[in-house]
């Protein structure tokens, strides 16, 4: 099978949490969608089509991708699903039968179609998902029963259901042994799977009666952790005291502590102390200070709005916590409102009081206000030596793309300070900001 993944035009309502990397790289359940794929079906090949911004980065962490590549896809027929679909297990199972008379669609939305090399000419870096709205036109509909994703809540609303469906069809079973024998298990054992070389101290719950636990290789559990399933905990993540509640995934290499609800840490994150995070998710490099808490239910039982790109969306939810965006660090006791976005790279400093619900990539709350003074390459500079206390690098890939998406995000971050500097006026005088030294 050759397998070629696509983001469409709706990719960027996934920001933040897709502003460096493509939508099915973000995570749900266990895994990716594209690990998810590549475990499931007999790929021999496989390739993406993604936004260009987006190319040099991929390449250098999937070298045997092919991206954006119409020659390749015009060589044989090739099996194109949509980023932004989450397939079920019985959608998997039917996707080596897929035909060029049929394409697969969840409502108004292609999921996946089986390209014919003739077609490959219609799809251009600029509007290929265009193109694929044009064959799937012509061909019979088959629905399919797996979700449409449309923004970064949707992935942490189908998480709980996703951790069922991947332990359901997981086919590299782990027996549990070691640490894991002197477990407190709440439920039913046969829904516990702990690698070998996770490490697991003695007064440790797993709670199995609304789902299965797994934890990966070299995770640590430290005493008094409670753990509710459906949960994931990834490689080399430690829980410290930690209360992980039904609905979570973090990992790999997270450090987590305080209570967790129903979120996504996607990995290489740090919550390392006190504090609740809920219904949120929380991109890499991030790391939440001491105390830093976020609401995830209106006092009023409402649905919740987020900003997208610094635009409301109602999210039809009532309960919606934050998204953060990579390599963004929070100060001690911040406190984010209901459906709160943050951007990539920015600093966030409380001031006793709820942060704005939008703080743009690349920018500073701190005083009560939000900061446009950038200083990137000390930006660049707390990146690298992050990625260094974990054994990794910012490549020149990555420094690359953090400067475009800094050039791309200068109308919305001017805009955020704008709107926050007039709320502040209508409050009366404000203290003002130090000079820089």
């Amino acid at each position: 099978m050759r397998l070629a993944i696509f983001e469409d035009h709706s990719a960027l309502q996934f920001s933040p949490v897709s502003l460096m990397r493509p939508v099915f790289e973000l995570l749900c359940g266990t895994c990716s969608l594209r690990e998810r794929l590549l475990r499931t079906l007999p790929v021999a090949e496989w390739g993406v089509l993604i936004r260009p911004v987006l190319t040099e980065v991929y390449a250098e962490s999937h070298a045997d991708a092919r991206i954006n590549d119409a020659l390749w896809l015009s060589e044989a027929p090739t099996l194109l699903i949509n980023g932004r679909w989450l397939p079920s297990n019985e959608d998997l199972k039917q996707l080596a039968s897929a035909s060029t008379e049929t394409v697969g669609m969840q409502g108004n939305c292609v999921a996946y179609l089986l390209l014919d090399p003739e077609e490959s000419v219609l799809l251009t870096t600029e509007a290929w998902d265009d193109a694929i709205d044009q064959i799937a036109a012509t061909r019979k509909p088959l629905a399919v029963q797996g979700p449409e994703l449309r923004y970064p809540w949707d992935l942490v609303n189908q998480n709980r259901q996703q951790l069922l469906e991947d332990f359901a069809s997981a086919s590299d079973t782990f027996a549990s042994g070691g640490d894991a024998l002197s477990l407190t298990i709440v439920g039913s054992p046969e829904l516990v799977r702990i690698a070998e070389s996770a490490e697991i101290d003695p007064f440790v719950v797993f709670d199995t009666r609304q789902g299965p636990i797994v934890v990966e290789a070299e995770a640590q559990i430290q005493a008094f952790t409670r753990i509710e399933g459906p949960a994931y905990i990834g490689r080399g993540t430690r829980l410290f005291r930690a209360n992980f509640k039904a609905g979570t995934s973090a990992g790999p290499f997270c450090r987590l502590g305080g209570e967790i609800e129903e979120s996504i840490i996607h990995g290489y994150a740090n919550k390392y102390h006190d504090g609740f995070l809920g219904h949120s998710y929380i991109c890499p490099w991030v790391n939440l200070g001491a105390q830093t808490s976020n609401s995830d239910l209106k006092n009023d039982y409402s649905n919740v709005k987020v900003p997208i790109s610094g635009y409301p969306v109602d999210t039809g939810a009532v309960k919606v916590g934050c998204f953060i965006g990579d390599h963004t660090k929070t100060g001690l006791n911040s406190l984010f409102n209901t459906g709160t976005s943050v951007g990539v790279m920015s600093m966030v400093l409380p001031t006793g009081e709820l942060l704005p619900k939008h703080i743009p990539s690349f920018s500073r709350f701190w005083l009560g206000r939000i900061d446009g003074q950038i200083d990137l390459d000390g930006m660049l500079q707390l990146a690298e030596t992050s990625m260094q206390r974990r054994g990794m690098s910012l490549t020149t890939a990555q420094q690359k793309l953090l400067k475009q998406l800094l050039d791309e995000s200068a109308d919305e971050r001017e805009t955020a300070i704008q709107w926050w500097d007039q709320k502040l006026a209508s409050r009366g005088p404000q203290p003002s900001l130090p000079a820089e030294h």
